[in-house]
């Protein structure tokens, strides 16, 4: 089912949701609401199991994305081979674990070998691969082989700095905790000049 939202000033936001896949997520969610001691028939929790049904299918969205064909959509032959970086990607996930969020930031880069790719794609991708019950060392991971695999540059760079919520609201609760992961393939892996040039452009301490 597909639905748009319209906003008045030209911009609609469109959603599509699995009638079944609603109707069976909110049965469950109705019946988590119960044994929690909730009542799911009050006034504010009425429509809840159905909301998060929508919400749950929104926030895990990256199970129907292919991030090599998005890259793939907007890939152009170029002779370019200098270091493109897109940083600060805001970054929305949950963690696979506790189905609690974390969020944070992303900055990639990648050389050219023969092909570029649009930028927003770059963003795309971090949004497919985020939008999925994750952690985030798998996340910087999926990121940088999808970019590998089907643009073939001379190499690419990942750091994902995030906040996570089973951290800050449940378990050790420290709350200014950021974890940061990276990974890297070709002249970033083996060029220690290539790899700080791009801690420099994303302003990060690692190096």
């Amino acid at each position: 089912m597909e639905f748009s939202l319209n906003k008045g000033n030209g911009y609609a936001k469109i959603e599509s949701y699995d009638d079944e896949t609603t109707s069976q997520l909110a049965k469950v969610y109705e019946r988590s609401l119960r044994l929690l001691g909730e009542d799911p028939t009050r006034e504010g929790l009425e429509k809840t199991p159905m909301r998060v049904a929508k919400a749950m299918q929104f926030l895990t969205q990256g199970y129907n994305m292919k991030p090599e064909e998005i890259i793939r959509s907007a890939m152009f032959r170029e002779d370019y081979q200098q270091m493109v970086v897109v940083k600060d990607i805001e970054l929305y996930s949950m963690c696979e674990h506790h189905i609690l969020p974390f969020f944070g930031k992303a900055h990639v880069a990648y050389i050219p070998r023969h092909h570029i790719t649009g930028l927003s794609k770059i963003a795309r991708v971090v949004e497919a691969f985020a939008r999925r019950l994750q952690v985030q060392e798998r996340l910087t991971t999926q990121i940088k082989d999808c970019i590998q695999d089907t643009l073939n540059p001379l190499g690419v760079a990942v750091v994902i700095e995030a906040q996570h919520m089973c951290m800050q609201m449940r378990g050790v609760q420290k709350q200014h905790s950021v974890t940061t992961t990276s990974d890297f393939t070709g002249a970033f892996l083996k060029n220690i000049a290539t790899r700080e040039e791009f801690f420099n452009i994303i302003g990060s301490r690692l190096h």
